[in-house]
């Protein structure tokens, strides 16, 4: 009993340190404030759709909790910028995934997470970044990301824009299917928002 009481205590500790730098990554974009978590979110339920096991849907949800730890690399005037990004600032929002693989490489504890922030915005097709990986070539967990990272670039409303629409959102996901999506993965998340699972609301304060 003390012993279980003890790994508890310890996964709490693990969480509320996740949910901590989740909040610090989503501090330092005020554009897209409580990303992180929504992800962490859509990440999970799409794992329990694809029939990952209790363990593996839990360990990506902190997986995707810190995809975008990159960003902490990236200047606050190019993540903030309210205009156009010229092709340079472009290229240094592009790094954020190489940025993001780098600090957490010697987070061994939690197999996957160095990978979720490095590879999540390659594209089934090959034609992502950074490292221009196709297909199965990408990780598992990152395939997932990916999708639950682009669902919520569409379907949450931001401090100056709304989402788009279910309609709209499904149409994306679908012409998108083998070539940014994993067609697995991507007719998942067409069936959760068949289901109502997605979105998740949460209320963020404009800055």
């Amino acid at each position: 009993m003390e012993e279980q009481i003890k790994q508890e205590s310890y996964k709490n500790v693990i969480d509320q340190a996740l949910k901590t730098f989740a909040n610090i990554i989503d501090a330092k974009d005020k554009y897209t404030n409580g990303h992180s978590m929504r992800v962490a979110v859509y990440s999970r339920e799409l794992a329990r759709k694809l029939g990952l096991s209790e363990e593996e849907q839990e360990r990506i949800y902190y997986i995707a909790m810190l995809h975008d730890i990159g960003k902490i690399g990236v200047a606050d005037g190019i993540l903030n910028k309210p205009g156009k990004l010229t092709p340079k600032e472009q290229e240094v929002i592009r790094n954020h995934p190489r940025i993001g693989g780098e600090i957490l490489k010697d987070f061994t504890s939690l197999p996957g997470i160095c990978e979720g922030a490095r590879y999540h915005h390659e594209r089934y097709d090959g034609t992502g970044y950074n490292e221009g990986l196709k297909g199965e070539e990408i990780p598992f967990y990152a395939r997932i990301i990916c999708v639950a990272d682009s669902y919520d670039a569409m379907a949450a409303d931001r401090c100056y824009s709304r989402g788009l629409d279910a309609e709209t959102i499904k149409k994306e996901i679908r012409s998108n299917m083998g070539t940014q999506f994993d067609p697995e993965i991507a007719a998942a998340m067409l069936e959760l928002m068949e289901e109502g699972k997605v979105p998740i609301f949460v209320d963020i304060p404009c800055k």
